[in-house]
This record gives structure tokens, sequence and C-alpha cells, in this order.
């Protein structure tokens, strides 16, 4: 599950909305604590928080460009392109994502695979430069296939979780409401038939772009809910991987900051991901979950 935009914060809850916001499902997993900068691994019995490094020893603020493309991919992509850069993927970049994204090499791999989002049929032809890692990464394995027709059957998930943004904006209206609890486990029963499912949710970077206290607590528990959905109907044997590409919505009143980005798993054997400490780490720790050969350069 990738999760934009979000960093782990100072111990101010005055700035770091995660300290006020009501997120029973984290802090059940994590012993009743959150990260912080103070303290930025915590560890439970079913789950590990840990920082990500997405400076990646580039000068500058992380992007979601660069930052999404080396969680993706494990290649260092801001040194690869010379700086941080986004919100949308470097043209320049783009065969290199394309061709070593973990959806990919999956693929390749003989295991099943799903890209749980659902977007427009029309949506790579309607923005052809301005697009994010996640559905370049998708297209290129074969996977940007599940739209409308798939949410309406909750076999697909909406970018936001909630349905909203296609019922008010694109016109869908003959969707159904969901709660982000129904969200996760409609994704819960999407990655019980697959061996890896990727999900992208962008809604946090936007709240903390656009700034604000209250704003940035909803939309962390309604990512909290989601989870909790979703773990409730996953099966046992399921890792849940959550992992972002730059700091943001940990700090209302920055945008992008230089914090470390969040990284969290849940699984009985979280301990083995103890070496994974930058965004260029989580693709390799991925293919070897997966027993695929973890390209990495």
């Amino acid at each position: 599950m990738f999760v934009d935009g979000v960093g782990i914060g100072p111990s101010d809850d005055a700035l770091n909305p995660f300290l006020a916001a009501a997120l029973p499902t984290l802090r059940s997993l994590l012993g009743g604590d959150v990260p912080t900068l103070e303290r930025p691994s915590v560890t439970g019995a079913r789950a590990t928080a840990f920082p990500l490094d997405a400076l990646l020893g580039v000068e500058g603020i992380p992007q979601s460009g660069t930052g999404q493309t080396a969680l993706l991919t494990g290649l260092n992509a801001p040194q690869r392109f010379g700086r941080h850069f986004g919100p949308w993927v470097p043209v320049s970049l783009r065969p290199a994502l394309s061709e070593e994204n973990i959806l990919v090499r999956a693929v390749r791999g003989g295991r099943r695979v799903a890209f749980a989002n659902a977007y427009p049929a029309d949506y790579l032809a309607l923005r052809p430069r301005r697009v994010a890692a996640p559905p370049l990464a998708a297209d290129s394995a074969g996977l940007l296939v599940r739209h409308s027709e798939a949410l309406g059957r909750g076999e697909a998930v909406s970018s936001e979780i909630v349905n909203d943004g296609w019922r008010k904006h694109l016109g869908h209206t003959e969707l159904p409401v969901v709660s982000p609890d129904e969200a996760g486990r409609n994704l819960a029963r999407i990655a019980a038939a697959h061996e890896l499912t990727f999900f992208a949710h962008y809604a946090t970077d936007h709240v903390g772009h656009r700034g604000g206290r209250p704003e940035a607590i909803r939309a962390l528990e309604r990512l909290d809910a989601f989870i909790g959905g979703l773990l409730d109907e996953v099966p046992e044997n399921t890792s849940v991987v959550v992992a972002s590409d730059h700091g943001n919505i940990e700090d209302v009143t920055k945008g992008h900051t230089l914090n470390p980005a969040l990284g969290l798993v849940i699984d009985a054997d979280h301990e083995r991901w103890s070496g994974v400490t930058a965004l260029t780490d989580v693709a390799p720790q991925i293919c070897r979950s997966l027993g695929l050969e973890a390209e990495k350069a």
C-alpha cells in the first residue's frame, strides 16, 4: 500500500496530526504508540513502523515523481535524474520505471499480481505526460484494467478510498457509497486472490499541501479505518506493507518536509524488515519476500 506524502513528524500535537487523530488500528498494532522524530521506530506484537530515508543522498526537498519511482523500482531515482522532481515521473525515468518496477518483475516471475486502484479507462490517453508512478507501473505490467465497472462491483478501490470523487466529479452516481472500512474489506478480497496486490492512496499528500490540522486529522483517520477494514478480512498469512515517498502531512505547517517517510509492516515476521531503511530498500525486500531476484542499481 503506497500512501503519498506521509512522513514521521515531531512529537508536538499542534504540528503533527498523528498525535491528535483517533487511530485505533495503528495504535493497536504498535502497542498504543505512533512513531515520531524522537522515536522513529516503534514495534508491536504484529507490526513495526520505521523511517525511510527519502533524501537518498540528493540535496533538496523530496518530491513524488522521483520518490515513487525509487519506491517501486529500488533505483535511486533522484540521483539518476540529478535532483528531486515531482509530482509527475520525469520522462527520462519512465523507461526504467516501466522495465524495473515490482509489478513487472512479479508478472515476469509468474506471480498472480493485482493493481487494485480503479482508474478511468481513458486516463493515460487524457494525461500522457502528467502521470504518477503507480498507474505507469501498472500499465507497463498490463494491470491498469480496473475501471468504474469493477469499482461498482467492489472489485477495485478508489485512490481516495471512498467513492465520493468518482460520484461527484466524474459523474458516476451509479457507484455505491462506501465507508473506509468497506473499502478496506474490498481490498482484502482482491489481495486474497493474488500473491502481490498494490494499492495507491494520494489524498494524504493533497491534504498536506492544502494545510490545516482538522483536515489532516480526518485524512489520517480515514486511512486508519481503511487499514482496519483490510486487516479484518485479509487472510492471516498476508504481509501488509505500507510505505510513503516523502514527508508532508505529519507537519501541518510546511508542505513537503525533509523528514523520513513512513514505513509500516504488518506481519508476524515483521522483524525481517529491519534492514529496510530507505525508499530504495522497499522493492528489493518485496522481491525477496516473493522469491524473486531483487534487481537493484
